[in-house]
């Protein structure tokens, strides 16, 4: 392994890659704790090193993995396997990931998040149709900004008429 020193050269990403890379390529088992401070501080190679290498929560790395949302909604699906409550203002800001997280974990509804996912209209469309079951009068005037979720969005919900949709004369809300 690389010295101390010429790890500490690197940047955080790279030697966050390359430390992870020795534990799982080479190692197959935890770092010293030194090794693993520097991982945890890059979400990306934190969650890949509790998927292959610890297999289990990493507290420690929590507070890194948790502020990007695409390895927050993968930990809380692969590992936690149940809410994360300190991870969900990260993830609810992303409209994807934040229909995934409802979809998945919550199983129901998501409030607080609705105000994120409504603004893209292919997640509004989603969610409405896997989570409400039904029409989504809020957000109707962003699906009505994407002709894809527009359609299928009628299709679904038997809304034969634009005339129909909640607030369609009414400009996009911001």
């Amino acid at each position: 392994m690389k010295s101390l020193d010429k790890l500490l050269q690197m940047n955080e990403n790279e030697r966050a890659e390359y430390l992870y890379n020795i534990a799982y390529k080479y190692a197959h088992k935890r770092l010293d704790p030194i090794y693993e401070e520097m991982i945890k501080l890059n979400p990306k190679h934190a969650y890949e090193y509790v998927i292959n290498i610890i297999k289990d929560r990493w507290k420690e790395a929590e507070l890194y993995i948790m502020k990007n949302p695409y390895y927050a909604y993968l930990y809380t699906l692969n590992i936690i396997k149940d809410r994360w409550k300190e991870a969900e203002p990260y993830i609810m800001k992303h409209p994807y990931w934040a229909y995934e997280y409802a979809r998945n974990i919550i199983r129901d509804k998501w409030r607080e998040a609705e105000p994120y996912i409504m603004k893209n209209p292919y997640q509004a469309y989603r969610y409405a149709l896997d989570i409400i079951k039904g029409r989504w009068l809020e957000a109707e005037p962003y699906i009505a900004y994407n002709i894809y979720s527009l359609s299928n969005y009628m299709k679904h919900f038997g809304i034969y008429s634009v005339y129909q949709l909640n607030g369609f004369n009414k400009i996009r809300p911001e």
